[in-house]
């Protein structure tokens, strides 16, 4: 997807006040001052955003921040490779666990690939993990210059597999090991994605979710959700606990949320199924290995949200992928979305503490020149453009072939003629003051209102 052309961004009837959106604009750019360079050449980001990435997160109101989130571009240094993470902490120390994990899961994954393409090689075996993959492979375990109808779906998959549950294992070995973090009955989430080219691959632990935004038959955006909650709400996970010797029930007031809780003690009451952490539970049917799936991405797919469930908590798949296709500038998108997602906990439930909310949106395109150049007009020239509603409008394609997302642009022809007649006035001579005032002028002087 590429930034939206859209200069009104609503959402149910209703649209941010101005200054909102200004402070959403204006905090909503490149941060660089959480961004660390790594010698592979990974570049680690842990808040902000940058071509294909947006980022954010907010605190609740049920006390400190137990979000976490890292974006890692050209990932074990292998260019435009990228792995993204949400993780939800819960209990008393959620919060630094889920920070520990963040931290730590991506050095455990290289790690594990990295003695994978090592014992391949002793073997002289000519692939990187565990897979099957035939012909040259990089660093990541993708084939990139075997035949495509071999390296099928299944392969790929038994290919990564492994390694994200060695990966996720080790790490929540490690994270009982750590003296400085009380883990026994507190944990985290983990929704996580590693992308290159073509090839995806997610992995998920506990109930934050990965949605992808696609396009159907008739070209309109649809939401495909890749991962499973992961709640004992599930049969298959009830069962695997109470097999164990947990048992799986709700509170009188909360009649609709399963818990874990001991065999013979009501506590933690863990409102999931799979988590890091947790281990007065892991004995007894919580978790850690996640679920692993692989999707071939198309022409048709545009971006990939991951967030915490306490933006799943209030907004549909639906809902949440119309949010950050209407956008202008991705920088603001994760932002964005957490912004409607807070102002949902306060309508939807006004009498429950707001959770908190962590976002990493990939962008799965180029920004669209078109985009750029509307959003640059707007600012400098203002005109009669006519943006329609993001839920109502229809998509264009640039020259290049690329799509600009909810871009239904209705322009009177007079219009159409005048802006033609000044970008190739513009493009022959500099304007002086004069000649800007006059350009407004000739547009109406008005800009256009969000």
């Amino acid at each position: 997807m590429g930034a939206c052309c859209s200069t009104q961004i609503k959402y149910n009837g209703c649209r941010p006040h101005e200054h909102d959106l200004e402070e959403i604009e204006d905090r909503g750019g490149h941060e660089d001052g959480h961004t660390t360079l790594r010698r592979d050449g990974a570049i680690v980001r842990l808040q902000g955003s940058s071509s294909y990435t947006s980022m954010y997160t907010r605190q609740g109101k049920k006390g400190v921040n137990q979000d976490s989130m890292t974006v890692w571009e050209n990932f074990m240094g292998e260019k435009n490779v990228f792995f993204c993470g949400v993780f939800d902490g819960h209990g008393a120390s959620g919060h630094r666990i889920a920070r520990y994990v963040c931290d730590t899961l991506p050095l455990k994954l290289s790690s594990v690939i990295r003695a994978s393409q090592s014992d391949a090689c002793k073997e002289n075996v000519d692939v990187v993990t565990v897979g099957q993959n035939r012909g040259k492979v990089d660093s990541t375990g993708v084939n990139k210059d075997g035949d495509k109808e071999y390296s099928s779906h299944n392969e790929i998959l038994s290919s990564w597999e492994p390694s994200l549950i060695q990966a996720f294992g080790e790490a929540d070995e490690d994270l009982m090991l750590e003296e400085s973090l009380d883990s026994y009955c507190s944990g985290t989430t983990a929704v996580i994605i590693v992308k290159q080219g073509e090839h995806l691959i997610v992995s998920n632990l506990g109930d934050s979710r990965a949605v992808l935004c696609t396009r159907d038959d008739t070209n309109q955006l649809v939401p495909v959700q890749l991962t499973v909650d992961l709640k004992p709400s599930i049969p298959s996970e009830a069962e695997r606990i109470q097999r164990c010797g947990g048992r799986v029930f709700a509170m009188d007031e909360e009649p609709n949320v399963q818990r874990v809780w001991m065999p013979n003690q009501d506590y933690p009451g863990l409102a999931m199924a799979r988590a890091f952490g947790d281990f007065c539970l892991k004995d007894h049917g919580l978790s850690s290995i996640p679920q692993v799936s692989y999707r071939r991405l198309t022409s048709k797919d545009e971006f990939v949200v991951l967030a915490t469930d306490g933006v799943w908590d209030v907004l549909t798949n639906n809902e949440v992928i119309r949010i950050v296709a209407s956008v202008k500038k991705r920088s603001i998108a994760a932002k964005l979305l957490v912004y409607y997602a807070v102002q949902t906990w306060r309508t939807k439930y006004p009498g429950s503490k707001v959770d908190d909310c962590a976002v990493v949106c990939l962008f799965l395109k180029k920004r669209p020149f078109l985009s750029r150049s509307f959003s640059d007009m707007r600012q400098h020239t203002g005109s009669h453009l006519d943006v329609a509603d993001s839920s109502s409008s229809k998509d264009k394609k640039t020259d290049e072939g690329e799509t600009v997302i909810n871009c239904s642009i209705t322009m009177d022809p007079k219009a159409l003629d005048k802006l033609n007649r000044v970008n190739t006035y513009m493009k022959r001579s500099r304007l002086g003051s004069r000649g800007r005032r006059k350009l407004g002028q000739d547009f109406g002087g008005t800009e256009a209102k969000w």
